[in-house]
């Protein structure tokens, strides 16, 4: 339980740091025989800010349960 706790306060520090991430992605426009049309569309992927704390204090319970367990 401890490495999920320290993955979860991992995650949830770099989610706190960074509100989400960029991507272009490519896409068909038309496609008529040998012609091709592609279009590139960017796209954002942002997370709420307390998703972040959640998982922060999600991962600091589980360390702490861990080592009220293993003491």
């Amino acid at each position: 339980m401890k490495i999920v706790g320290i993955i979860l306060i991992a995650a949830g520090i770099l989610m706190l740091v960074f509100k989400g991430f960029n991507f272009t992605q490519e896409k068909k426009v038309v496609d008529i025989g040998p012609l091709e049309i592609n279009a590139k569309e960017k796209k954002t992927v942002a997370w709420p800010t307390y998703a972040g704390i959640v998982a922060l204090v999600a991962g600091v319970a589980l360390v702490a349960l861990d080592k009220k367990k293993a003491g």
